[in-house]
């Protein structure tokens, strides 16, 4: 099947946005003009304000009787603790504990909102309704598109057209409101996958172009491609489906435990349990680590990594750092290669590369918590 298009592809266009094939879709990976170009986009992210069009991304919304009991089967949230206007970090998984995707789950009144990643919509949709009773109903919102402004300057310009009960700056990190923009109405998350602080915004498809434009007004404001939005969470830390995520990978392999909650690390009852409750017990053979590279050549995706002459793990995501100046990458290692400081190798192009084991985030995260 041919990429399906945006509802803001015309718009992208027009911005001089490079588009190419991404989880099924025509996404820009980075525009032209003065402030084009992955690298620039990105240190314009950090310093100002990015926007991401994410529309890609699938939103749902669950509701019925016994939701959360439902819900709680499947997910290892703890839905007692998601109070009204919160958001979470949770993750889908299989029946043999493996990843199937990660996801964010907010609490709307009478119901649970979810965003999951594009390139696994259709499968997770296919996969809830398996598994939950009939008596959820859940709502695909393909009439919606999301869009993420993203930066330390993100609250100011927002803050000019975004109205509601309460000001934008009200809003912490993972907290959620209802707001109007141009007269449309939008659901307005303190959130977003970049490091920075920053919100994600989510319209009806149909004013998409009119609230794109309106942001893309102000100063602080430029678009932002597929490139600088991957280079941003690899210097967060933050891991990426189908690259450092899979069924094949537990989210205790993956350093995601926070992603199941407290209650359910003993009580269980989700899919998947009996594994990660095994694993939160006696430990995992491998774990996901970060590592800086010498030189400037990066180690992509698929690089081995070794400790000697002994391979010890596999990259799964990995590029050069505008920020820091050096090549990152994420990997899944050995247990016992895993620790801080540790002093690998990455072969690249039939070179070993020395790599080190770093903490993540490599950038610090500015998630704004309130003041």
């Amino acid at each position: 099947m041919p990429p399906e298009k945006l509802p803001l592809d015309a718009w992208h266009r027009d911005q001089g946005a490079r588009m190419v094939p991404f989880a099924g879709y025509e996404m820009p990976i980075q525009y032209t003009g003065e402030h084009g170009g992955i690298v620039a986009e990105h240190e314009w992210t950090r310093t100002n304000a990015g926007l991401f069009d994410v529309s890609h991304m699938g939103q749902l919304l669950l509701s019925g009787e016994g939701l959360d009991e439902a819900v709680e089967a499947v997910l290892p949230i703890d839905l007692s603790t998601l109070k009204l206007g919160r958001q979470r970090y949770s993750l889908l998984l299989d029946e043999e504990g493996g990843v199937l995707d990660d996801l964010m789950v907010s609490r709307w009144p009478g119901h649970l909102y979810l965003v999951v990643n594009g390139a696994t919509k259709f499968d997770d949709i296919g996969h809830l309704r398996e598994h939950l009773p009939d008596e959820i109903t859940l709502n695909h919102l393909d009439d919606h598109a999301l869009l993420a402004l993203q930066g330390p300057k993100a609250v100011d310009a927002l803050a000019r057209h975004a109205t509601g009960e309460y000001s934008l700056s009200d809003l912490t990190f993972m907290r959620f409101g209802k707001f109007s923009i141009a007269g449309h109405n939008a659901t307005i998350a303190r959130a977003g996958y970049t490091g920075e602080d920053g919100f994600e915004i989510s319209i009806p498809a149909d004013a998409a172009e009119e609230i794109a434009t309106l942001l893309l007004s102000e100063p602080e404001v430029q678009p932002i491609g597929l490139g600088a939005r991957d280079s941003l969470r690899l210097e967060a830390g933050l891991p990426l489906y189908g690259h450092d995520l899979s069924p094949d990978i537990s989210p205790i392999e993956a350093g995601l435990i926070f992603g199941i909650n407290k209650r359910r690390r003993t009580e269980g009852g989700f899919l998947g349990a009996d594994r990660i409750l095994r694993e939160i017990a006696g430990g995992t053979a491998k774990t996901r680590v970060g590592l800086t590279l010498e030189g400037r050549m990066p180690a992509r995706e698929g690089a081995e990594v070794y400790s000697g002459d002994t391979k010890v793990g596999t990259v799964t995501s990995g590029g050069f750092s505008p920020t820091l100046g050096v090549p990152i990458a994420m990997a899944y290692v050995d247990q016992a290669h895993a620790a801080d400081g540790a002093e690998l190798s990455c072969e690249v192009r039939k070179k070993r590369l020395p790599a080190t084991v770093s903490p993540m985030p490599f950038v610090p995260h500015r998630y704004f918590r309130g003041s």
